[in-house]
């Protein structure tokens, strides 16, 4: 299986090396970004598994640049970490935006693993399914160009 790529932004040089370092310790190909730009060209450049991200970089909220992120690529697992206060409806902001685990800071390094874990296995799961429901729609849709035939000559049910 190869490494998965996993993208730190965070403005914080020491967040970014700590991460980094969790992360290679178990094999995953870890990427920093200090800016949602730089963040961005990396996705486009790398076939990025998971974001770990800070609520705000720069005083700007991410939550933009996240659902931009989920609809260019919907399976991505996106984590969440803040030092700062956050309200209820902020809190509800963040996850309608496709944010998939949110922890404060300091955080447990074991938990963010687990966390990240399931999390890529979900996705997995959810690139899996799209694939399948894309084959199914291919083979329907070619025994629809064959007259509603299928195997046999038989006409489909329901005919």
């Amino acid at each position: 299986m190869p490494q998965e790529a996993i993208l730190v932004l965070d403005n914080e040089p020491y967040i970014q090396l700590t991460l980094k370092a969790l992360l290679e310790t178990e094999k995953y190909f870890s990427i920093t970004a200090d800016t949602i730009e730089m963040a961005l060209n990396h996705f486009s450049r790398y076939g990025i598994s998971g974001l770990i991200t800070e609520y705000r970089i720069d005083q700007v909220s991410t939550l933009d640049a996240i659902r931009d992120l989920k609809k260019r690529f919907p399976g991505v697992y996106v984590m969440m970490l803040t030092n700062g206060e956050v309200e209820g409806s902020e809190y509800e902001e963040i996850i309608n935006a496709g944010v998939d685990d949110f922890f404060m800071k300091p955080f447990s390094s074991e938990k963010i693993l687990l966390h990240l874990k399931k999390g890529l296995k979900q996705r997995e799961i959810l690139l899996q399914k799209n694939r399948l429901e894309k084959e199914l729609n291919r083979v329907g849709m070619r025994r629809e160009t064959q007259g509603g035939q299928v195997e046999g000559g038989l006409p489909p049910l329901g005919h």
